[in-house]
């Protein structure tokens, strides 16, 4: 099939019996099993015999993104609970920046029981040390199951500082148990650094610092790129075929250096691309696709700004007909192709680089709605890092699109062997043939 957008999301199936999900986290993160799947066959080990598989030369991307408190619990004067899930902020296109603001700031929301607040200001008073201050929130627009809100706090502090004392961690729903004390420090990864995801880079969670710092040892890089993983993660694929699935859109903070990085990889052929977890694949798949673009369109550098990749970008022959950057929403269904694109990695990379320094940025930043699913060809990673996925979801085709029909092979062993299922559960390295 050439055309993903035909692509039956029942086709990426299978039974995922309630007990195989993994409700809490093993004691110690680098004992999870670890299923091993290169050149066609499957087997298994610990976690923490991860470096045995890798080779001196090789890279490993990580996403550095860091799990808020985003979700907020508000009560009416009836005591109807109003639930106020963070997604992203409106105020600033630079979400580091948007976590130091103060006083007030205006993100987009997800509202639960949002039935029983039409209208007016919630607020609920928030202890800080001795003293208390009050946050409060208003509702300013709706657009299908999103909202926007305003929200004001007493207090000389940030956003990020008052999210922390006001909120508690978004733990997956499929978890369906309220957050404890261990799931603040095990739902985030050790090397966690800018806020801004409401779920957790789960494919990182089995690093502790002995695992990483063996690397090192080993002459293996740690490199660190953040995507702000979204809530649109467990956004279940509800159309029939994937034409009619919206996919979520996440942002991205890339620094120079990891792209510098890649191209010293790439050009000097010293080690494999490894990513770990299905955001680092997505990051660097879409810095491809941006790339290319810039590459092809170096007539339009000046207005090009940042980075953006669209759903179904990747599977267009024709890109030369996007306007300054922003793209069509209108998808042609002719047009896609299974084919490797005429523009390699290197040049892609080189692009990147040559644009950065016209447009004197340090930092690659921006975001992407790229879908990764079959018969996609994967351009950077040579392997990934990554846990078990629910039945019919956009994660799922991205391993098929990595592993193709394997992904089945692959899944069934898992169920066979006692692995654990989702985020926290056990996790596998896929290596790309």
């Amino acid at each position: 099939m050439n055309n993903p957008q035909e692509l039956s999301i029942k086709d990426f199936s299978y039974d995922l019996p309630e007990e195989r999900i993994a409700q809490f986290p093993l004691d110690a993160r680098d004992q999870s099993k670890l299923l091993i799947w290169n050149d066609g066959q499957i087997s298994e080990t610990i976690f923490s015999q991860l470096g045995g598989l890798l080779e001196a030369g090789d890279a490993l991307l990580f996403n550095n993104t860091r799990v808020i408190h985003a979700r907020i619990f508000f009560f009416k004067e009836s005591r109807a609970k109003i639930e106020i899930m963070c997604l992203e902020p409106l105020d600033s296109s630079d979400t580091q920046v948007a976590f130091q603001q103060k006083k007030s700031a205006t993100w987009k929301v997800m509202i639960g029981n949002s039935k029983r607040w039409k209208e007016g200001v919630l607020a609920k008073e928030i202890s800080l040390n001795e003293n208390k201050f009050t946050l409060k929130v208003q509702k300013l627009s709706q657009n299908e199951d999103t909202y926007t809100v305003r929200f004001t706090w007493d207090a000389d502090i940030s956003f990020a500082e008052m999210l922390e004392m006001a909120g508690v961690l978004p733990l997956p729903p499929y978890m369906n148990r309220d957050v404890e004390g261990e799931d603040e420090n095990r739902y985030q990864t050790v090397y966690a650094k800018h806020d801004g995801s409401v779920a957790a880079p789960t494919a990182g969670l089995h690093f502790t610092e002995n695992v990483i710092q063996s690397h090192h040892s080993k002459g293996i890089s740690t490199n660190y790129l953040t995507l702000h993983v979204g809530a649109g993660t467990f956004k279940p694929v509800k159309a029939e075929t994937m034409h009619g699935h919206e996919m979520h859109e996440e942002r991205i903070h890339i620094e120079k250096s990891i792209i510098e990085k890649l191209l010293s990889q790439v050009v000097g052929k010293s080690g494999r691309i490894v990513v770990v977890g299905t955001t680092s694949l997505r990051s660097l798949e879409s810095i491809y696709w941006f790339g290319r673009r810039l590459f092809m369109q170096k007539d339009k550098w000046e207005e090009i700004g940042h980075l953006y990749v669209e759903q179904w970008e990747p599977y267009q022959l024709r890109i030369d007909n996007y306007e300054l950057g922003i793209l069509d929403k209108e998808i042609q269904t002719e047009g896609f192709d299974s084919a490797q694109p005429e523009v390699d990695l290197q040049t892609s990379l080189q692009a990147i680089l040559d644009w950065m320094q016209y447009k004197d940025k340090t930092v690659l930043t921006g975001a992407t709605q790229i879908i990764i699913a079959p018969p996609y060809k994967i351009k950077v990673a040579d392997a990934i890092i990554t846990n078990f996925h629910q039945p019919e979801s956009t994660l799922l085709l991205l391993v098929s699109a990595f592993v193709g029909d394997e992904w089945k092979r692959i899944y069934e062993y898992a169920l066979a062997n006692d692995f654990r299922f989702l985020s926290y559960g056990d996790s596998s390295i896929l290596f790309r043939s």
